[in-house]
């Protein structure tokens, strides 16, 4: 598969997790937890696409953390608004099983959402160019 197709496909899938993320009208039964973790994996994705964007190695790894490292080691600036996203990483496991977390609550999942969003628009802005 060709680079572009393979970055492509990475926006793609982080694309449907934010917009499950997004929906304004939230279905009952739905969790919060499981919201963040779309953010997680929306982050993750998007993080992904645009390490192949750059034809970086992409490692099978959940660490938001781990993969902005692999940016920084290879010379591309990170703003540290997209460093926030560290903290997301948590919900790509813990919030998956319940009694290993706290719930999460509204405010902190318009936190979580919002720090998504912007990464999302920050990586969308490099690849699209």
């Amino acid at each position: 598969m060709k680079r572009n197709d393979v970055v492509k496909e990475w926006m793609q899938r982080a694309q449907s997790n934010l917009a499950r993320a997004n929906l304004q009208n939230i279905p009952p039964g739905v969790l919060y937890e499981d919201l963040c973790f779309d953010c997680q994996q929306a982050v993750e994705k998007a993080l992904k696409g645009l390490l192949r964007f750059y034809n970086i190695n992409i490692p099978r790894i959940h660490s938001i953390g781990k993969l902005l490292s692999l940016l920084e080691d290879n010379d591309y600036v990170i703003p540290d608004y997209v460093k926030e996203g560290i903290i997301l990483t948590d919900y790509a496991v813990q919030t998956r099983y319940p009694g290993d977390y706290e719930p999460v609550f509204e405010e902190e999942f318009i936190t979580v959402l919002e720090i998504s969003n912007k990464i999302f628009d920050w990586i969308n802005s490099i690849i699209s160019k």
